[in-house]
C-alpha cells in the first residue's frame, strides 16, 4: 500500500493499492493500444483534447488545489496558482502547438529538396516529484498529447491523491482510454517499465540520485531521456540594483513553496559595497515570515512536505554548523505534529564544503559576500549544479557578463526566476539535460523524419 499523510497535522489521509506486475502489464498494453490510434489523430483533435482537459481543470480548480495542500503542504493560494498555470500551459499548447509542428523545408539545389516531418514516437514514462504535483506533470503531458504520444506517470508516493485526480481529469475531458495513466507504483518498479519495448522514452524531475539512476537505465536500453534535477541557484545583487526589490524577491525565492523549488534562489551573493544594507533588510524580512496552516489566508508558507523532508533539512543544517558555518537564525522546528520549520540564514559557508555543494530543499538561505563581479561569478559557478540564476544590476556590461559567464540553463535579470509556457526550461551540469516547454520541449520526444524528394 502507498499511504499519504497531511504534513501540517501528521494525520493519515488515504491508502492506495500498489499495482501488481499483472496490472502494470495491463496498463502498458493499454498505452500501446492508445498510441496506435492517437499517433494518427489530427492536430485539430489534439488541440481540442487539450482545451477540453483545461476546462476540466478549471471546473475542478479548488478541489485540485485543496488536494495538493493536504498532501504536500503548500499554501492553498499557491496551489490554486499552480492549477491556473497548468490550465495556461494546456491552452497555450492547444493554440500554438500545431504551428510548432509545421514541416521544415530545405532546398538541395540540383539534388532536389528535403522536408522534415515531426512524428510521434510512443508511450513516455514520466517520473515526477511532489513539490509541484500538477505543474511538473502537465509540463510533460501537454506536449506529449500534442505530439501524438501517450503518457505514463510514476508520481511521488506522498501525492498519490493528486495523481489519482489527474487520472480523473482525463476521463472527465473525454480522453481516449490509455492516453494518460497514473501508475500507483514505487521506485523499484521503474526499471522494468523503462526496459519494456513499448515505452520509448523517459522524463524525470527530481534529485540528482534519481536522475542518475533513470539515465543509466535509459542508456542501457538506448532510450531518450530528459532530466530536470536539483539546483542551488545563485541570486546575485550588485550595487546598481534596486535593493528593496532585490530583498523582497530574495525572501520570496527562499520561502515560496516552503523553499521546496529547484529554481528559486538559494545562495544570496551580494556585492561588498551593499552587503550590510542587503543583509539587514533580508534578515528582517526573513524573520517576519509567517508559517502556519496552509489552508489559511495570509500565511507565507506551510510545512515542509513530510517529516522525512524535515529531518533531511535539519541534518543539512547540522552538517553546515560542523563545517564551520553559522546559522544566524531560524531552522527551528515549530511546536505541533506538523513538519513546520522557521525560515533561516546560513553564513560562513566554505565553497568546498558539503553544504555549498548540496541543495537545501527548505526555507534556509546561504548568504555570501563578493568583493566584485569576478568573485560573484566564481561563487555562483563553484557548485556542481547549473539550473537557474537570478541577477540584479542596472549595468548593461555587468548584465552581459552574467548572461555569458554564469553556468546555468536560465538567467533572470532583475526579477524572480520562474518558468513560462513559451520559453524553454532546463539546466546544465548536474542539473540535468534536455528542455521542457516551448517548441523545444514539444520536440524532445518526437521523431524528426527527413523526407528527400528529387529535383
Amino acid at each position: 500500500m502507498i499511504t499519504t499523510t497531511n504534513p501540517a497535522t501528521g494525520e493519515t489521509l488515504e491508502s492506495y493499492a500498489e499495482l501488481s506486475g499483472q496490472e502494470i502489464e495491463a496498463k502498458l498494453a493499454k498505452a500501446d493500444e492508445a498510441y496506435a490510434a492517437w499517433r494518427r489523430s489530427s492536430l485539430d483533435e489534439r488541440s481540442a483534447m487539450l482545451l477540453s482537459l483545461a476546462e476540466a481543470y478549471e471546473a475542478h480548480r479548488d478541489p485540485l488545489a485543496r488536494q495538493a495542500t493536504l498532501e504536500m503542504g503548500k499554501t492553498l493560494s499557491s496551489a490554486r496558482a499552480e492549477v491556473d498555470k497548468c490550465i495556461a500551459l494546456m491552452r497555450h499548447m492547444a493554440e500554438a502547438g500545431p504551428g510548432m509542428l509545421e514541416p521544415l523545408h530545405w532546398d538541395l539545389g540540383d539534388d532536389g529538396s528535403a522536408e522534415g516531418r515531426w512524428l510521434a514516437q510512443g508511450p513516455v514514462l514520466a517520473v515526477m516529484p511532489w513539490n509541484y504535483p500538477y505543474w511538473q506533470v502537465v509540463r510533460f503531458l501537454a506536449p506529449a498529447i500534442m505530439a501524438g504520444n501517450v503518457g505514463l506517470l510514476k508520481h511521488a508516493s506522498i501525492v498519490q491523491g493528486c495523481a489519482a485526480m489527474m487520472d480523473a481529469m482525463m476521463s472527465e475531458a473525454g480522453a481516449p482510454e490509455g492516453l494518460f495513466q497514473n501508475l500507483a507504483i514505487k521506485s523499484d518498479a521503474v526499471e522494468s517499465i523503462i526496459a519494456d519495448d513499448r515505452v520509448v522514452a523517459a522524463t524525470l524531475t527530481g534529485s540528482e540520485k534519481a536522475g542518475s539512476a533513470v539515465a543509466e537505465l535509459a542508456g542501457k536500453h538506448l532510450k531518450k531521456v530528459v532530466l530536470e534535477l536539483g539546483g542551488s541557484d545563485p541570486f546575485i545583487v550588485m550595487p546598481s540594483a534596486d535593493l528593496d526589490a532585490a530583498v523582497e524577491q530574495a525572501v520570496l525565492a527562499r520561502v515560496q513553496n516552503t523553499g521546496q523549488s529547484c529554481i528559486c534562489g538559494k545562495r544570496m551573493i551580494v556585492h561588498a559595497d551593499i552587503y550590510e544594507r542587503f543583509r539587514d533588510a533580508f534578515y528582517a524580512q526573513m524573520q517576519a515570515v509567517q508559517a502556519g496552516d496552509p489552508m489559511d489566508d495570509g500565511i507565507d508558507m506551510g510545512p515542509l512536505s513530510s517529516t522525512d523532508q524535515l529531518e533531511t533539512v535539519l541534518e543539512q543544517i547540522e552538517t553546515a554548523k560542523k563545517e564551520g558555518a553559522t546559522l544566524e537564525f531560524g531552522g527551528e522546528v515549530q511546536d505541533g505534529a506538523g513538519a513546520f520549520i522557521t525560515a533561516g540564514v546560513l553564513t560562513g559557508v566554505e565553497l568546498d564544503s558539503e553544504t555549498a555543494n548540496a541543495e537545501i530543499f527548505g526555507p534556509i538561505a546561504q548568504l555570501y559576500r563578493a568583493q566584485d563581479i569576478d568573485e560573484a561569478i566564481h561563487i555562483a559557478n563553484a557548485i556542481p549544479y547549473g539550473l537557474g540564476s537570478s541577477v540584479w544590476t542596472q549595468d548593461a556590461d555587468e548584465e552581459e557578463r552574467f548572461v555569458r559567464d554564469i553556468e546555468s540553463g536560465m538567467t533572470a535579470i532583475n526579477q524572480f526566476l520562474s518558468s513560462h509556457p513559451v520559453a524553454p526550461f532546463g539546466g546544465i551540469k548536474k542539473s540535468g539535460h534536455g528542455r521542457e516547454l516551448s517548441h523545444l520541449g514539444l520536440h524532445e520526444f518526437m521523431n524528426l523524419k527527413t523526407v528527400f524528394r528529387p529535383g
